[in-house]
C-alpha cells in the first residue's frame, strides 16, 4: 500500500507530500523523485500559455526527448503558434507576421513527414481568418484553455515514459478498472454504483 500511495504521489507530481510521505513511512527514497519539481515546472509553464520555457525547461531536463517524441514536440510547436494566434487577435492593430514567420520555420518543415502534422497546421493557420469573436465553431476548440491541458497531459506521459516511470498512477488504475468491472456487473444485476469523479 505504502508503494502505491508513494507511486501516485510522484506520477501526479507532489514532490512535497512524497517525500513527507517517504519521511513518515520510514521509506527508501526512490529514483527520479528528484525530478518530480522539474516536471511539475513544465506542467506549469504549459498551463499558463508560456510554450517557449516549457520547451526549453524540457531540454534542460532530457535534451533528446523532443528529437525522440517528433508527435509531442509538432503539439507543443501547434500551440505556441496558437498562444501567438491569440495574443495577435487580442490585439486589432498587431501585425501577422511574427506568426507566419514562426509557423514557416519551425511547423512547415515538420508537417509534410506526417499527415496528421499537415491537418493539424492547417486548421491552426485558419485562425488568421477569423477575429477573436467570430471563430467558426470547428476551430473554437483550439483557442479553449482545455488544449493547454491536453498537451500538458501529453508531455507529462513523454517525460515519465523517458524516465522509465509508469504513464499513470496505480490508484488511477485500479479506480478506472474498478469502474470497468461495476459497468459490466450492473449489465446483469442490480449493482450500487459508485462515483469516482475526476479518475478519467
Amino acid at each position: 500500500m505504502n508503494a502505491m500511495i508513494l507511486n501516485f504521489l510522484m506520477v501526479e507530481g507532489y514532490q512535497e507530500a512524497a517525500v513527507k510521505f517517504i519521511e513518515e513511512a520510514r521509506l527508501e527514497t526512490p529514483a527520479g523523485l528528484e525530478k518530480v519539481g522539474e516536471r511539475v515546472e513544465i506542467q506549469n509553464a504549459i498551463h499558463r500559455g508560456d510554450v517557449r520555457s516549457a520547451i526549453e525547461k524540457i531540454n534542460e531536463l532530457n535534451p533528446e526527448l523532443l528529437d525522440t517524441q517528433p508527435a509531442v514536440h509538432f503539439m507543443l510547436l501547434r500551440l505556441e503558434l496558437i498562444e501567438r494566434m491569440r495574443t495577435m487577435m487580442s490585439s486589432p492593430n498587431a501585425d501577422v507576421m511574427p506568426v507566419l514567420e514562426f509557423a514557416t520555420i519551425h511547423l512547415a518543415p515538420r508537417a509534410p513527414k506526417n499527415v496528421a502534422f499537415m491537418e493539424d497546421l492547417e486548421s491552426a493557420m485558419a485562425l488568421l481568418c477569423f477575429s477573436s469573436n467570430n471563430v467558426v465553431p470547428a476551430l473554437k476548440p483550439l483557442l479553449d484553455l482545455s488544449l493547454r491541458k491536453t498537451v500538458a497531459s501529453h508531455v507529462n506521459e513523454a517525460i515519465l515514459e523517458s524516465q522509465g516511470l509508469v504513464q499513470e498512477s496505480k490508484i488511477k488504475t485500479l479506480l478506472r478498472l474498478w469502474g470497468w468491472s461495476q459497468k459490466k456487473l450492473r449489465q446483469d444485476a442490480d449493482f450500487p454504483a459508485f462515483d469516482f469523479t475526476g479518475t478519467d
